[in-house]
């Protein structure tokens, strides 16, 4: 048989893989997350007539005498350039800006993906498509987060709370105006809180009694309070100087604890006295009420963050990220899901942002990276080679029957 048959045979085989990848391309060209591939093509063994010959003393040197069989698949491989984002608007789907996939827990095995269309189970797991966890740190219930610890499937009660806190520091400031007429007074106002989280409107009222001399009375919901040493003087100069924080007690509420909190005047904006305008208030106190989830934030570090019904915030975990030294090397596990092998290199796991990380842009997804220009082209390109190798075929094929008709 002819070689120029079996070169045409694998011409052909080559490009109709070619064909099918270009395909796969075209097909998951809306695929979130999806990294399309790049056939590239190599020679096939020589066969050898006659090999070289050096240069002697009366002759010069003769080339090798060879002749190619054929052409084979050298590599397919995945391109892992940045696709296009699309925004979805919904807070659970990410998208990685930059190096790193997501690492998720596909029954018990460890898997990698870009595609970061994620939400929430009735359980509270992060879950990626099929029910795959998706894996980081999770905070403790302080908020605070050990990402020198081994990251875990991210599981985050959606029942969870923030426990009341009983008020014990209520921080007053600004300006009370020196030019206020003895007898006449200041007031302001901020709810406080008792020990089951039921808000309470305190009333703090700065009577001025004499130049550079003021007193502080209060009342919760209406009820008078006790003030110890409730005097307050000023300096010539407009500041402070008496003591600083003021005890309030006397009120308990119905099935509470008795209520007592100190009233700072010298936090980060203190009290003053000066000429002009009444500026000061109640501006920050340390009690809340009990607070419910709901609804989760993640940054672009990939720290989820709770929001209560309370107005507070608080870390829930962090999702975790993993790079690798050879993403290339990465074995395809379908759904847009890639696993680790000994050429891609050990995964490097860390939080977005640090090392070579990329970011995480949350109501987002990364979409395909197929370039439907460049893979038309390819298609055009395959399907000519397919024809010009099947021409070979055709060619060899009139030539064998020339030969055989030639008993005639």
């Amino acid at each position: 048989m002819m070689r120029s048959m079996f070169a045409g045979i694998s011409g052909l085989r080559s490009h109709q893989t070619m064909m099918d990848v270009v395909g796969n391309n075209i097909s998951n060209v809306n695929t979130a997350g999806f990294k399309s591939s790049v056939v590239t093509f190599q020679e096939a063994l020589s066969q050898t007539i006659q090999g070289p010959t050096a240069a002697g003393a009366d002759t010069g040197g003769a080339n090798p005498i060879q002749i190619g069989l054929g052409v084979k698949v050298g590599s397919i491989d995945a391109v892992f350039t940045q696709g296009a984002t699309q925004v979805t608007g919904r807070s659970t789907d990410l998208a990685i800006q930059g190096d790193g996939f997501f690492v998720l827990d596909t029954a018990g095995s460890r898997e990698y993906t870009r595609a970061g269309n994620f939400s929430f189970d009735s359980d509270g797991n992060l879950v990626g498509n099929g029910g795959t966890r998706v894996m980081g740190w999770l905070a403790d219930s302080t908020g605070v987060i050990d990402m020198s610890a081994s990251i875990q499937q991210l599981q985050i009660p959606l029942s969870q709370v923030i426990d009341p806190v009983i008020t014990t520091t209520v921080e007053v400031g600004g300006n009370l105006p020196a030019d206020t007429p003895v007898g006449e007074a200041a007031t302001t106002s901020i709810p406080v809180f008792d020990s089951l989280g039921n808000p309470h409107e305190l009333l703090l009222r700065f009577t001025n009694n004499a130049p550079n001399d003021w007193t502080l009375t209060g009342e919760i919901d209406g009820n008078a309070i006790t003030v110890s040493a409730g005097n307050v003087t000023f300096g010539p100069d407009g500041a402070l100087t008496s003591a600083s924080p003021i005890t309030v007690s006397g009120y308990t509420p119905a099935g509470a604890d008795p209520m007592s909190f100190d009233v700072e005047l010298q936090g980060d904006t203190p009290i003053v006295q000066y000429g002009g305008t009444d500026s000061m208030e109640a501006f920050q106190q340390d009690g809340n009420a009990i607070g419910f989830l709901r609804d989760v934030v993640i940054g672009t570090d990939g720290t989820i963050t709770g929001q209560f019904s309370n107005g507070y915030t608080k870390p829930l975990g962090v999702v975790a990220m993993a790079t690798f030294a050879n993403p290339t090397g990465l074995m395809k596990a379908g759904d847009s899901r890639f696993e680790a092998s000994t050429n891609s290199g050990e995964p490097l796991i860390g939080q977005a942002g640090t090392g070579n990380r990329g970011a995480m842009s949350a109501g987002t997804l990364e979409m395909s990276n197929v370039d439907l220009a460049q893979e038309f082209t390819n298609m055009i390109i395959a399907q000519r080679g397919f024809q010009a190798n099947s021409r070979i075929i055709t060619a060899s094929d009139e030539i064998l029957a020339d030969l055989v008709n030639m008993k005639r």
